[in-house]
């Protein structure tokens, strides 16, 4: 008898695509619509994990395009300890779509928001959209907002000259200002700044915001850069706090990732220039029996960063895996000819603000 089913592919079906393979045979990325070439300038911004993507990028050979350099004299060790090359720019995580929205928005002189300094208890000044972003804080509010104008240039720049944008949704909760709704990477008063509920508010995006401020978004960077290519991504990294005052943590993850896996799959078929790779789905899959989280159950090893990247580099780049090796510091070697995979389960540290909740 014959019903659609018999003409499906292997990747439609579980048993022939997941659990008949061994862990690091699986591959649930299917078609994929973009090539990655090695002049291609590709920028990366979002939550946490998007520092893995850069990182890969980079190692192998790829133009990861860093808009906002540091000065070449400055020690290679002071340029990450203030976030120089982390991202595409100095902009820190930025862990809603709202985030990324409202950047653009203030690189471009379409947003100005209110709250503009947070005063730290120790004497220092921070900037309420990146508070972590520079060692022991700025000494003056003229040196923050120096360096804060000079920043949005970069970022504007990043915009304007990017091919493709790699961005990796982490978060759905934010904290807002109720006077003009911009929003922070951080509750005001974890890392400077004061909360204050007659300023800020909680507030946990729908489905509907998220596709929203994509779609914006998109419209936005289209209007300055007509030619560029997104990639979306949702971090595998469970949330370190909520503040739904009924909600478990656990259920606070589940309800972030699935509007944000499901707002990411709806802005990729309806745009032809975004793209969706899953790098959630690599992490979080059932079939590698956890074996992707260290122990706190929360960041992800490195033998789950380089199974992706594998992927990554396998559908969205030109590079030929069959002859070429991913090394991550010299400790991780991919066999792509034989499916082998050699990786401490090391703990690659990667800057995120998310953890101060739980100091």
């Amino acid at each position: 008898m014959s019903h659609p089913y018999k003409k499906l592919p292997p990747k439609a079906f579980w048993r022939k695509s997941i659990s008949s393979l061994q862990t690091e045979q699986v591959d649930p990325v299917g078609c994929f619509g973009l090539q990655i070439e090695k002049e291609t300038k590709v920028a990366t911004a979002g939550s946490c994990f998007a520092q893995h993507i850069a990182r890969h990028l980079q190692s192998s050979g790829f133009n990861y395009y860093v808009a906002e350099e540091a000065h070449p004299l400055l020690p290679a060790a002071v340029q990450k300890e203030f976030n120089y090359g982390t991202f595409s720019a100095r902009y820190g995580n930025l862990y809603t779509s709202r985030q990324l929205l409202q950047l653009f928005k203030r690189a471009f002189s379409m947003f100005k928001p209110c709250e503009q300094v947070w005063l730290h208890s120790d004497g220092s000044f921070r900037d309420p959209f990146r508070p972590n972003i520079q060692p022991g804080g700025f000494i003056s509010e003229e040196e923050l907002y120096f360096e804060q104008q000079q920043h949005l240039r970069f970022v504007k720049e990043m915009f304007m000259n990017l091919d493709v944008f790699v961005f990796t949704l982490g978060l759905t909760e934010c904290w807002k200002d109720k006077r003009d709704g911009a929003v922070f990477p951080l509750c005001p008063g974890v890392e400077g700044g004061e909360f204050d509920e007659a300023k800020f508010e909680f507030y946990n995006q729908t489905v509907t915001d998220v596709i929203d401020d994509l779609n914006e978004f998109n419209i936005l960077l289209l209007d300055v850069n007509p030619n560029a290519k997104i990639i979306l991504t949702v971090s595998p990294v469970p949330l370190m706090a909520t503040a739904e005052q009924e909600t478990h943590v656990l259920c606070a993850t589940t309800y972030s990732k699935s509007v944000l896996r499901v707002a990411a799959d709806t802005v990729s078929k309806k745009n032809s220039n975004i793209h969706y790779f899953p790098s959630y789905e690599i992490i979080t899959g059932n079939y590698n029996r956890g074996s992707y989280y260290a122990d706190d159950l929360r960041n992800v090893v490195e033998e789950g960063v380089s199974h992706v990247m594998r992927l990554f580099l396998k559908h969205a780049t030109t590079l030929d895996l069959n002859h070429h090796e991913i090394c991550s510091k010299g400790e991780v070697e991919i066999d792509i000819e034989d499916g082998a995979i050699k990786a401490a389960r090391e703990l690659v540290e990667v800057e995120c603000d998310e953890e101060l909740l739980d100091r």
